[in-house]
């Protein structure tokens, strides 16, 4: 409960900010099938273009609380780990098997709640393919829990005279895209990968729909 009051202190003092910085503006690939408004558990996977992904999306889904898996190094830098903290950030430690970050993400989403997560896992270098392998975080999760993938992609147009663009698109639903000949490792590498397609094809309908 601390967790969403302050998540609401936040987005509703820094709106005014936000709109001034981002101006985002949202798209669709199917507004019928998932608009800004997420209902239930889901698993936000997106992208990842620069620290302010996290700030754009928040207020992107304002009427529901993110709890983003968060880097390991975020946390260690004061007083930016405890704001984090009190956000609601997971702490993912990327060095190690982190089944603490997974057993609280899932515990989440029984709740009914919303995780967000960048499976690039770090933010791309200069000249690098863009988006990064996924790492497989996200679709064990998404098989784990049967919680629906909610993709999207953020064009990361912040603090520039363009506006941050963002398109939704449909939820996937990691177990019915399972192939029952594979092993549970294939399978999850599997569904990480359509993940990654999808997005990959969520940026090229963003684009189409700009020229509209």
């Amino acid at each position: 409960m601390l967790i969403k009051l302050f998540n609401a202190f936040v987005k509703i003092t820094a709106f005014p900010v936000q709109w001034a910085i981002f101006r985002t503006k949202v798209y669709y690939e199917d507004k019928s099938a998932q608009s800004r408004r997420i209902k239930g558990a889901a698993i936000l996977v997106s992208n990842h273009t620069s620290v302010w992904d996290y700030a754009g999306y928040m207020f992107v889904f304002f009427l529901r609380t993110l709890r983003t898996q968060m880097a390991e190094v975020l946390f260690e830098k004061k007083p930016l780990g405890l704001f984090l903290k009190m956000m609601g950030g997971i702490r993912v430690n990327r060095g190690a098997n982190d089944f603490a970050c997974v057993a609280k993400s899932q515990a989440i989403l029984e709740r009914g709640g919303v995780v967000e997560i960048y499976p690039e896992s770090r933010l791309p270098l200069k000249g690098e393919e863009r988006p990064l392998p996924f790492k497989p975080g996200a679709a064990y999760l998404a098989l784990l829990s049967g919680a629906p993938i909610i993709p999207a992609f953020t064009n990361g147009a912040y603090f520039s005279k363009k506006r941050a663009r963002v398109i939704i698109g449909k939820p996937m639903y990691a177990r019915d895209l399972i192939d029952p000949e594979l092993s549970e490792k294939e399978n999850i590498e599997r569904v990480s990968n359509l993940t990654r397609d999808k997005i990959i094809s969520l940026e090229k309908q963003l684009y189409d729909k700009q020229k509209r």
